[in-house]
């Protein structure tokens, strides 16, 4: 390996160590140490005195660049955080974007001694309308981002945000730097976007922006959930296959034999490229590596993937060392690490498939990249996303080719039409039909029945330690014949098949199953019985909870097919936010639905996401009785009158004598109004309401239906939920309390 690669990777490894394993206090000791060991590794012979003064010399650097950042960014960012700063001048880093509550931009803030920190800014509607380089001033309350999540697979500090600023004032607009030449890029970008809207519509309007832009804003709930079940939404997502597509038509358009002149033209428009695509560390990854293998041989070297790997992650990591943390950049390496050293790997296991016709040459180096990089990105699928996606080799296979048209005719499309809209149009024409031909495969290739597995199967991530060791003892022994790596495959099949069915079989005891889910702030509840499904809400308020993705991938666990009922509470976003996602996912027989006004507006939202999935709709407007195999759901319908949470759906389960009550959002008042109304059989399980609220639960409600366990969904909150107020209340009832925020998933076998 290379001088450059082996002290690149050793700078990463120390940065690596710094931000997910050792203290900030120790980081600095530790750096001398390694200037220690250095020092002694020249008294080695020189081969190995060389590799060992490198190494601990990146490490080193690693660990003091680590430490430096975080004395000169984060902790005066942290310095500054609980305070409202008055007049505080921002400057406009990029386009808004909308939230619930207004937008949010970042920005930079203009703050003497403050130097390398972005915030996230969050304010009213009218930041829609700014560009960059506007100058904002106002009243902000500055909080830390450090502890932040901002979904499930990212933190804000990975981006370079250490800053939330909050609008406490009236905000005053300045646009005069907003024409400068380093927003180039960025208007580039919302012009192509704005003319992809002009020229396409629907799911290809969308599909085109993301595979440009890497904007997947506009991508639908169906779309994205299909591309994603058959392994394929790394296509949106722009990286090294989007730059290769990018190259590949600036070389057809000057040739390959003029070296000079294509590594002249792609050089300015690859580096233009990474910047109007947002600089997301797969696209500075690709790029950084593209522009060593395009300038290798002007200067008479050889092209090295390894060191230009290496060195584009430094680079990053230079920029930002807590981008070690993103998700993007862990992925977008552990493919290409895949790429440079298993695919070539699996393609000398068949020697005489590249001697045959060039298709199958082609078929061969295309299954065995997309073997490769699911060998190397496995486990941070696993770990972020709790999917091992099987089907994708042969959705790549399939699919890739589709994408380089796409993304071929899309740019055509869009550049034309900034000349002549009709040529534009022609062009889009072309991409629509490759737009077209992926989703129809997307969605087939997900309906295919064990296309994923997922790790809510708690068996499954045995396995695949069990796969990996299996294929290192292969590769560790001799000879290197494909014979043994067949065999272990086989072996590999036949022992998932036996997990999953164990995983099956984990929730097929008894006459009915209950399984409170752990979505955060929020509600779902499974119930199962003899090979019938219910789905008692949907929904979170944590957005980096995926409610509907945390169900959906239980419920495939556990051999669901389909759903038999969706049962809605009320409309609140913390009961139904993972609606559209579930119905995307799983198929939906019957939803039952409370048949009252919203203050949130959310139930045309589950309205139309039902009736695109084709469920049927049914309002709970009386008391109703579903049967579920051996266990049956009686509906009740709402009481309050007064705010959602009062106007919601009650649902209890049964499977003979054992009995489970869901009241959604309630407060005592309304469970009054429950009791009087219908009469209710004592209960072994209470669902407690509201989160642990203290105006729910009542103990009059405890008293009248004697529950002996408790089960409470509740998740990181600003409410005080569960609190305990409503703790001391079943504790005085004698009830035993199960939660979600401290035991995870909560499962209940009635046999």
């Amino acid at each position: 390996m290379r001088v450059l690669a082996t002290a690149a990777f050793a700078f990463s490894g120390g940065i690596f160590l710094a931000q997910y394993l050792l203290p900030h206090a120790w980081q600095l000791p530790l750096c001398l140490i390694c200037v220690a060991l250095g020092a002694a590794g020249l008294l080695l012979k020189e081969n190995a005195r060389k590799r060992a003064f490198l190494i601990a010399a990146g490490l080193a650097l690693g660990l003091a660049w680590n430490w430096a950042y975080v004395m000169m960014v984060q902790l005066p960012a942290e310095k500054m955080a609980g305070e409202t700063y008055p007049s505080l001048s921002m400057v406009t880093l990029e386009y808004a974007e909308p939230t619930d509550y207004g937008a949010r931009v970042t920005v930079r803030p203009e703050i003497e001694g403050l130097t390398g920190v972005r915030m996230m800014y969050y304010g009213d509607e009218t930041l829609l309308e700014l560009e960059p380089g506007c100058r904002i001033v106002d009243d902000a309350e500055l909080n830390s981002a450090s502890t932040i999540r901002e979904d499930e697979i990212t933190t804000f500090t990975s981006k370079g945000i250490f800053l939330l600023a909050y609008s406490r004032g009236d905000t005053e607009v300045s646009r005069d730097g907003a024409g400068a030449l380093r927003w180039l890029p960025q208007r580039c970008a919302k012009a192509v976007q704005e003319k992809i809207e002009t020229l396409f519509s629907g799911d290809a309007g969308a599909f085109v922006r993301a595979i440009l832009t890497g904007d997947k804003t506009g991508v639908s709930d169906d779309v994205a959930s299909d591309l994603s079940e058959a392994g394929l939404y790394h296509i949106l997502a722009v990286s090294g296959m989007h730059c290769a597509y990018l190259l590949s038509i600036i070389t057809l358009l000057v040739g390959k034999q003029h070296r000079r002149l294509r590594a002249a033209a792609a050089v300015p428009i690859l580096l233009f490229y990474m910047l109007l695509a947002g600089c997301s560390p797969s696209v500075v990854r690709a790029c950084v590596m593209m522009l060593f293998v395009l300038a290798a041989p002007l200067f008479r070297r050889e092209s090295d993937m390894p060191t230009s790997m290496a060195a584009a992650l430094m680079l990053i990591l230079l920029q930002n060392p807590f981008a070690a943390a993103s998700i993007s950049l862990q992925l977008s390496f552990a493919a290409i690490s895949g790429i440079i050293w298993v695919a070539p790997a699996i393609q000398k296991l068949f020697p005489k498939a590249t001697q045959k016709h060039r298709l199958a040459k082609l078929a061969l180096y295309s299954v065995a990249v997309s073997v490769g990089v699911s060998v190397c990105s496995a486990p941070l699928s696993a770990y972020y996303f709790n999917l091992l996606c099987l089907i994708s080799p042969l959705s790549n296979l399939l699919c890739l080719w589709a994408a380089g048209i796409v993304f071929a005719f899309g740019l055509a499309s869009v550049l034309a039409g900034f000349l002549w809209l009709p040529l534009g149009v022609a062009f889009g024409v072309v991409a629509k039909v490759g737009v077209w031909y992926i989703l129809k495969a997307a969605s087939f290739l997900a309906s295919v029945p064990y296309h994923a597995v997922y790790f809510s199967n708690p068996y499954l991530k045995y396995w695949l330690l069990f796969a990996y060791a299996l294929f290192f003892l292969c590769w560790a022994m001799r000879p290197k014949a494909a014979r043994k790596y067949a065999v272990a495959a086989g072996l590999c099949v036949l022992s998932l098949c036996v997990t999953v069915w164990l995983g099956t079989l984990r929730y097929a005891y008894g006459m009915m199953d209950i399984l409170m889910l752990d979505v955060g702030q929020g509600a779902s509840m499974i119930v199962r019985s003899e090979n019938r499904y219910g789905l008692i809400d949907c929904g979170s308020r944590n957005s980096w909870y995926d409610a509907g993705g945390i169900a959906a991938d239980m419920l495939q666990s556990m051999g669901c097919g389909s759903l038999d009922y969706l049962m809605i509470t009320h409309y609140d976003s913390d009961h139904v936010s993972g609606v559209a996602e579930l119905l995307a996912r799983i198929p939906v027989k019957t939803v039952l639905l409370p048949d009252t006004v919203d203050d949130s507006g959310l139930r045309s939202v589950v309205e139309d996401a039902a009736r695109r999935s084709g469920a049927s709709l049914e309002y709970v407007t009386e008391r109703a009785v579903y049967p579920m195999g051996a266990a049956e759901i009686t509906a009740y319908p709402p009481l309050g009158k007064e705010g959602d949470n009062q106007r919601g759906s009650t649902y209890l389960c049964s499977a003979g004598e054992y009995d489970l009550l869901v009241t959604g959002d309630m407060n005592s008042a309304t469970e009054q109004l429950l009791l009087e109304a219908w009469e209710l059989p004592d209960i072994e399980v209470l669902a407690v309401g509201h989160h642990g609220a203290a105006s729910s639960t009542s103990m009059e409600l405890l008293k009248q239906l004697k529950p002996e366990t408790a089960l409470i969904s509740v998740g990181s909150n600003s409410y005080g939920h569960p609190t305990n107020t409503a703790l001391r209340r079943l504790l005085a009832a004698g009830v035993e309390v199960w939660r979600t925020d401290l035991h995870g998933n909560i499962h209940i076998s009635v046999n």
